[in-house]
């Protein structure tokens, strides 16, 4: 993230954040390589944030986005969630994934949770339900 994104723009989680009880992690596998990986956290009972989705770069272009994605789209659902919001970056390295959310149904919308609005985060929100 810190190869594409201004410092003061990233809002990825460390490890101590992934192992927080509010978020959960997947990961998908082509055998024993790893291909990608993606968390929800929740905001609150009826929101929930996509966070640390990644594609390992030997798999990209091989839907292994659009799986993670899926299945946390799936899970958001099962939880009841309402809402599901994600924040990314600006710029090419972020374009292969904004095309992933905008195919889900995501639709651009304001900072949310504790977000500022910043000249490089983009916001997306889908209504689940």
């Amino acid at each position: 993230m810190l190869d594409n994104s201004p410092a003061d723009a990233c809002h990825f989680l460390d490890l101590t954040g992934l192992r927080k009880p509010e978020v959960t992690v997947w990961s998908a596998w082509d055998g024993a390589e790893l291909a990608g990986c993606g968390a929800l956290r929740q905001i609150d009972p009826t929101h929930g944030e996509v966070k640390s989705m990644r594609t390992a770069p030997a798999h990209l272009g091989r839907g292994v986005g659009r799986a993670v994605l899926n299945r946390i789209v799936g899970v958001a659902t099962d939880r009841g969630y309402q809402r599901l919001s994600l924040e990314t970056g600006r710029g090419e390295a972020f374009e292969a994934a904004i095309h992933v959310y905008r195919a889900f149904g995501f639709e651009a919308c304001g900072p949310f949770a504790d977000y500022d609005d910043n000249e490089f985060s983009l916001f997306f929100s889908l209504a689940l339900s």
